[in-house]
């Protein structure tokens, strides 16, 4: 059990039980207590210390958090992980019943505090790739929003507009630079297309640093002829092969990272970074060539914890699926082209299918990187 005594407020931290997360006064009077629970569960101290010297506590006592803090900052990576248990009492009922009755949590002396953090609100521990990692629940914000800064340039909407990366100041690519893969079991999703808008935005696998930028065709903008009802983005560290056919649907991959339908309830950022649990998978058919569509749900959403597989979406989100094949099934037919076609029966396949597809094209993703294939696409490797 690690506690700071005289930090400004202090919020349960999953990563391990037990740990508290100081918070500086403005943001925790600016978060408020968590919805539910009377007195917010929250720890108040005297508020002597820092965030700064907080963090530094807590990196004494060699907490991965630390850390984290020292990497990216105090502020930013409590930020991060504080509005994610900002919802958090939400999924813990009992919680606030121990609030009420004044009950302290496992660990935690009576009277040594005002108030002390039930122990329902503390999840079980496991090894997060980073204090994003940890941030499991609701928040409008990406999860990763402390690890990854975005730059843009020129106006919007433009042919010059860009969203380049970049992490702990230096420029990285959104395809090469940020990992497929969390700890946790999640992915992550690049979001180009923010839901409800129609601006064509993807990332430019064919420019240095790969940033995101708005489609054209015949030097116009694109857009598509309706808004797009989800976030959509990509996985980064993919790719699907254009030399490769699939044995069933005999067509080859699209020479682009791998699709996301993202159908979460908030609308993310262009260009953020969040945590995604996959669950499902569409073989579109575009032009001829293999256009995977994943279909999967923010890992901080309020429901991600009740859409582990495909079958749970239409369980908790009725005729949502049907809704998304329709819509890429439709959506060049007003530009007078025709419809795109599915494979595989126009079934949206299950989590391990689409696991299977991921790490398919990770493998593609790296045998383009490495050199074992060629890159004859005109690609940006940098």
């Amino acid at each position: 059990m690690l506690v700071l005594p005289r930090a400004s407020m202090v919020w349960p931290l999953s990563a391990a039980p037990g740990l508290l997360l100081p918070l500086p006064p403005s943001l925790a009077t600016a978060l408020g207590p968590p919805p539910g629970v009377v007195g917010g569960g929250i720890v108040e101290m005297p508020r002597r210390h820092t965030a700064a010297r907080a963090c530094s506590t807590i990196a004494a006592r060699g907490s991965p958090l630390g850390l984290e803090c020292a990497r990216t900052g105090p502020i930013s990576v409590m930020s991060a992980i504080a509005a994610a248990f900002k919802t958090m009492a939400a999924f813990a009922p009992a919680a606030a019943a121990r609030a009420v009755a004044g009950k302290p949590s496992v660990g935690i002396q009576r009277g040594q505090f005002a108030r002390v953090v039930p122990a329902a609100l503390r999840a079980p521990s496991y090894t997060p790739r980073s204090a994003c990692a940890a941030a499991g629940f609701h928040s409008a914000r990406p999860v990763c929003a402390a690890s990854y800064g975005m730059e843009k340039k020129g106006e919007y909407p433009s042919l010059e507009f860009r969203i380049f990366f970049n992490e702990d100041g230096k420029a990285v690519s959104p395809w090469h630079g940020v990992p497929l893969h969390n700890a946790d079991g999640t992915c992550n999703f690049i979001c180009e297309i923010p839901k409800e808008s129609k601006a064509k935005m993807e990332v430019a696998t064919d420019e240095a640093l790969t940033p995101i930028k708005q489609d054209t065709k015949k030097g116009k903008l694109r857009d598509y002829p309706y808004n797009i009802n989800w976030n959509y983005g990509m996985l980064p560290q993919t790719w699907e092969d254009p030399q490769h056919e699939h044995p069933e649907m005999k067509v080859k991959g699209d020479n682009d990272p791998v699709d996301v339908v993202e159908i979460g309830g908030a609308a993310l950022a262009m260009g953020s970074v969040t945590a995604v649990k996959p669950v499902g998978v569409y073989a579109m058919i575009d032009d001829g060539e293999l256009d995977w569509k994943v279909i999967a749900i923010a890992a901080n959403d309020p429901k991600a914890a009740l859409i582990n597989d495909v079958a749970d979406v239409e369980t908790h989100f009725p005729g949502e699926l049907e809704r998304i094949r329709v819509w890429f099934r439709d959506y060049k037919t007003p530009d007078g082209k025709p419809v795109n076609k599915f494979g595989l029966d126009d079934v949206c396949m299950d989590k391990a299918f689409t696991m299977g597809v991921i790490e398919e094209t990770s493998g593609f993703y790296k045998n383009l990187m490495s050199g074992k294939r060629a890159n004859d696409g005109g690609l940006s490797l940098k």
